[in-house]
């Protein structure tokens, strides 16, 4: 474990103390990032640049915000959690991203790309109307700075009239590499600053480039920056390297942007590149499209075969959902694949944008259901909920990747909006026929019970409660709940029993076992409903399994309402 220094020692150390401390710092995050997971190469590369923060301002009396935070693990070292660095991702250890209830270090929660900026200014504004003083900076990666919500930020830094300074540190990647117009713009201001007058007209002082891997020249820059902050907001323009000091981070920061503890298994994004690239060979409107995910998403064939039909927008999801529909308002068949956390973003654009107009477009919703170590920002367990009541849009979720592909199949003639949620894992099953808001019967029973189960992680529960009650001597339905949109209403009406249970790795809010229970109310049943899911509260980090079971989703909390059913209690 590395020795934790204090705030005293950090702003007194000479050059050569400082640089070995940076080293021991990236030495015991590849350690524990090995161990724990995590955001690996993103944070090699932010390591000189924390210091220098630390070095230059008074954490926490001045305010640090990062941008997404998959660059926090330093800041968490120099800032007394050191000896519990260990824990990191783990379930009531650190979050793998800045939290305010962690530590008042870390003044605001982050998560998603965009926010900083807006949340500077919001900080800056409140220090002014109470007559504080204190710093205010915006850690920024130039992945972020595609994203919109940072132009509505920078298009009222002068409407605002407060002091920030924007630190952008621009590794030319985001999760994918960096692009668009912005990554540009940025290339042409490294080679010659002199074009950096774009930041100028949104009231910034700009300096830069300054190398962001190097203490003896970010250190004078840094100083520089504070004092000009004096007098107004400023942009501090660094370069640093993803993955740096690590040589095989340093070259596959892609690959090791994120890494597992563990060797992942069959995921459905394989299949999903591996569907679209044969779908695409017979259908020449297919296009897909990511928000700076190409990789992560399983899109990297389908770029490579066809690369005039592949669109990688950057993280602007909004963006992206417009585009799709005005794609398919154009004659063409489009794939949206995103995480289901980051499709939140994008709820208005879905709406108004895809499915008013009733275009085609599907959207490949990964991540779906607790998503595990990023904590509450990245579980995708509202997409269900928001989905839910839409007009014009199917929802589908597939019980394995065979039936996964299946809907894929499905999709190439579907003339209307059609969603499709999945985990990241699974096992990969059987190609079959598939029918739009039909459920599949998986075991019938005479039994008065029935499990109406969304998805492939819930099903695995269903029948382990199965088997658990004909240990016991009783016997229960299961039903593949794979459509919330449309439900089954032919098949819910001709179940013969009087217990249904719904089970869904969703919020119990607006999700499946809400509308089970509504179509049951307006019909006039007499059925009994009980709900599986999560309840009304964000859920922090840990393994999914452990997260599953705490909250909710558990074989022995279900059988033991299924058991006192079946026993009439």
């Amino acid at each position: 474990m590395i020795n934790e220094i204090s705030g005293r020692e950090l702003k007194s150390a000479s050059l050569a103390q400082l640089n070995e401390y940076c080293n021991e710092l990236r030495n015991e995050i590849i350690e524990t990032v090995s161990k724990c997971g995590g955001h690996l190469s993103s944070n090699l590369g932010a390591v000189e640049l924390t210091v220098a923060l630390h070095r230059v301002f008074d954490f926490p009396k001045d305010k640090l915000i990062f941008d997404v935070g998959h660059q926090c693990y330093t800041h968490k070292l120099l800032s007394g959690r050191a000896k519990v660095f260990h824990t990191l991702r783990k379930r009531g250890g650190l979050s793998g991203f800045p939290k305010h209830s962690e530590s008042e270090y870390d003044c605001y929660d982050t998560g998603h790309a965009g926010t900083s900026i807006s949340a500077a200014i919001g900080f800056a504004k409140a220090r002014d109307l109470k007559g504080e003083d204190y710093s205010v900076i915006a850690l920024v990666g130039d992945g972020s700075f595609n994203n919109g919500l940072i132009y509505e930020a920078l298009n009222s830094i002068k409407i605002l009239d407060s002091r920030i300074l924007i630190i952008l540190n621009d590794n030319g990647m985001s999760i994918s590499p960096t692009v668009g117009g912005m990554h540009d713009i940025l290339g042409k201001i490294k080679e010659a600053p002199t074009g950096a007058e774009v930041f100028e007209h949104f009231g910034l002082t700009y300096r830069g480039v300054v190398n962001g891997n190097d203490l003896g020249a970010l250190l004078p820059a840094l100083e520089e920056a504070k004092e000009l902050l004096k007098r107004g907001s400023v942009l501090l323009h660094v370069v640093t390297k993803k993955g740096q000091g690590y040589p095989f981070s340093e070259c596959a920061p892609l690959l090791t942007h994120g890494v597992s503890p563990s060797a992942p298994k069959r995921e459905y994004c394989s299949a999903l590149g591996e569907e679209l690239c044969a779908l695409a060979e017979t259908h020449p409107g297919i296009v897909a499209v990511t928000a700076a995910m190409t990789d992560n998403l399983g899109l990297r064939p389908f770029f490579e075969k066809f690369p005039d039909r592949a669109f990688d927008v950057g993280i602007c999801e909004e963006h992206a959902s417009v585009l799709c529909a005005s794609l398919a308002a154009g004659g063409m068949k489009p794939y949206y694949a995103i995480y289901s956390t980051f499709l939140e973003r994008a709820f208005d654009e879905i709406i108004h944008d895809i499915c008013a107009q009733n275009l085609p477009v599907t959207l490949c919703i990964d991540r779906a259901g607790v998503s595990g170590a990023d904590g509450e920002t990245h579980q995708g367990v509202f997409d269900l909920s928001y989905l839910s009541f839409i007009p014009n849009l199917t929802v589908a979720i597939p019980k394995d990747i065979g039936e996964f592909r299946s809907m894929l199949r499905l999709s190439a003639d579907c003339p209307s909006p059609l969603a499709i949620r999945y985990p990241r894992e699974g096992t990969e099953g059987e190609i079959s026929d598939i029918e739009i808001g039909k459920f599949e019967v998986l075991h019938s029973t005479l039994s008065d019970i029935v499990l109406l189960a969304a998805g492939e992680r819930c099903l695995n529960i269903a029948w382990e409660v199965r088997e658990r009650a004909l240990r016991e001597g009783f016997d229960v339905g299961i039903v593949n709940a794979r459509f919330l949109r449309p439900l089954d209403e032919e098949l819910l009406r001709s179940l013969p029993h009087r217990y249904v249970f719904t089970i869904e790795d969703n919020a119990l809010i607006g999700g499946l076992g809400d509308g089970v229970t509504r179509f049951y109310r307006r019909v006039g049943s007499s059925k009994q409903v009980k709900c599986f899911g999560y309840e009304d509260r964000f859920l922090p980090h840990g393994e999914p399994r452990e997260l599953m079971e705490l909250f909710g989703l558990s074989a022995e909390a279900i059988y033991k309402e299924v058991r006192a059913a079946h026993e009439g209690r």
